[in-house]
Formats: structure tokens, sequence, C-alpha cells
């Protein structure tokens, strides 16, 4: 019986981990530096497991650290939401002293790792986790805008991997940067409308219009489309090292084609079940193009 009690104890501390972390979003988040890392390594900048090693942990970190925060920040909203009302902290399991200290021996944990890649990657590492735990946070019970500030530290993942290869911030980082940040917007408002009711309950404003109507459907295609044209920039010859063979771009615009026809299909039936299929296409849109990147980058 004792070992059970044990096991079943390690069991629920490493489920609550996960949860307070939210694992399944910092895997995929990790997955955009991984690609932002290899798609950064060349000759001059040879691939390195320990740094890739160090990227996966400290980002892994910098990303559960800000779940943690603002888990700890939102626990009475959470509360009030089904989706969140079982999460660690507002169901009891946790109490905000333990996610405090979780989140911030995250924060030094990750910090160190990325510092030891090199400053930059720490500095662009401890920007994003300000910016989303200090300003977004706050921001959703206040404004639709707080979508705008999330897309900076959102965006930064992508970036953060080509900045950890090279130690360099220049047009390739910042393109890297600006297709994820126009990426967030159709995917967050997708959210943001099948799941209107439940935000509701605790006072988030996270579509721009505050309300599932043709306006927001309408920016949700407009930024659609900055998606993809900000996607397509690699195969213009303008973005540094950083670029894509034609063959590699019409399948990109083929992608891009793919996620606005959802995002059209939202503005027509502004249905819940639109909002989650366009929500599905984003996530594997910005999987697929990361793919298709570093296909192209290694078999070209």
């Amino acid at each position: 019986m004792n070992a059970s009690g044990n096991s079943f104890s390690i069991r629920s501390i490493f489920t609550d981990f996960k949860e307070i972390t939210k694992a399944g979003l910092a895997i995929s988040v990790l997955f955009s530096s991984i690609a932002g890392y290899l798609l950064g390594v060349n000759e001059a900048y040879p691939f390195s497991w320990r740094v890739l090693t160090m990227l996966m942990v400290g980002g892994y970190c910098m990303v559960g650290a800000s779940n943690a925060f603002n888990q700890v920040i939102e626990k009475d909203l959470d509360a009030k939401m089904d989706r969140t009302k079982n999460r660690p902290v507002p169901a009891g399991r946790m109490t905000p002293n333990v996610a405090l200290f979780v989140a911030s021996s995250l924060t030094i944990i990750g910090l160190i790792l990325l510092y030891l890649i090199n400053p930059k990657t720490a500095m662009f590492g401890a920007i994003s986790i300000f910016l989303y735990t200090s300003v977004y946070t706050p921001l959703k019970t206040m404004t639709p805008l707080s979508v705008f500030v999330g897309a900076f530290p959102g965006a930064i993942p992508f970036m953060l991997g080509w900045v950890a290869a090279t130690d360099d911030f220049g047009i390739e980082a910042g393109t890297l940067f600006l297709i994820q940040f126009f990426w967030q917007f159709p995917h967050f408002w997708s959210i943001g409308w099948f799941l209107y009711e439940d935000y509701e309950k605790a006072g988030f404003f996270m579509l721009p219009s505050g309300k599932k109507d043709r306006s927001t459907a309408l920016q949700t295609i407009l930024y659609t489309v900055w998606l993809m044209i900000a996607s397509l920039l690699p195969c213009l010859g303008y973005t540094g090292r950083f670029f894509i063979t034609p063959i590699s771009a019409g399948i990109v615009f083929l992608l891009g084609v793919w996620m606005l026809f959802y995002a059209v299909k939202l503005y027509q039936l502004r249905t819940a079940q639109a909002a989650k299929r366009l929500m599905l296409v984003s996530v594997s849109y910005i999987t697929l193009l990361q793919i298709v990147y570093i296909l192209d980058k290694f078999l070209r």
C-alpha cells in the first residue's frame, strides 16, 4: 500500500507539473525553436547537440515558467471557466506559493541555460517571459489588444532558435519572428471564438471586435493573408541566408491557401465548429511550414 501510495503521489506531482507548465503547448513551442535552430546552423555555425539540448531544456523552462506565472495570476479567473477550473492551483492541488516557486525556479534554470548558449538568446527569453506575464496576462481582462501584445512573446520561439545557432539577430531571425507573429492572430482569434462563452465567464477580451461577428471574421482573413505574404518572403531573395526554392515557395503558398480557405469558412458560417476547424488547421499549418523550410534547406 505504501509503495502504491508513493507511486500515485509521484504520478500526481508529475501530472500537475505537466498541467501547470502546459506541457503540450510547451513542446509545440519547442518545435518552433528547434526549427529555427536547424535553419540557422551552417558551416560557420555548425550543429551542436549540446546547444540544441540547452535550447530545448531552457526553452521548456521559459515557456513552462510563463504558463505557471500565468496560472498563479489568473487562479481566481481560471476557477470560473470550465476549461481551466481543474488546473492544479484553482482546483487546490497546488498552493499559489508552490506554483510561484516552480515558476521562479524554471525561470532561473531557463535563463542560465539560454545564457550558456549566448547572451542574446537569454535576453530574448527574458523578454518573452516578461511580456507574457507582466503585460499580456493583465491585459486579457482589459482589452482585445492583449492578443496583439501576446503575439510578441508568442513569436519569439521560432527566431530564438536562429539566435541560439548564430548568436545574431538580423533579417533572417526577424523574418522568422514576423511569420510567427502574424500566425498568432488567426490562431488565437479562432480559439477566442469557439471558447467565447467560457472566456466571457472570466471577463477575457480575446476577439478584436469583442464579438463573434463579421468584423472579427474579416480581420481573421486579413491577418491570414498577411501570414501568407510573410511566409513567402524567403523566396524573394531579400531575407539574407534564410531563403527557399520556388518549389518550396509553391508548397508554402498552397499551405496558405488551405488556411485561408478555413478563415473564409469562418467568415461565411461564423460558428464555433468553423472556428475550431481553423484553429486545428492553423496548428498544422505552422508545423508543416517549418518542416517545409527545414527540408528545403537540407535537400536543395
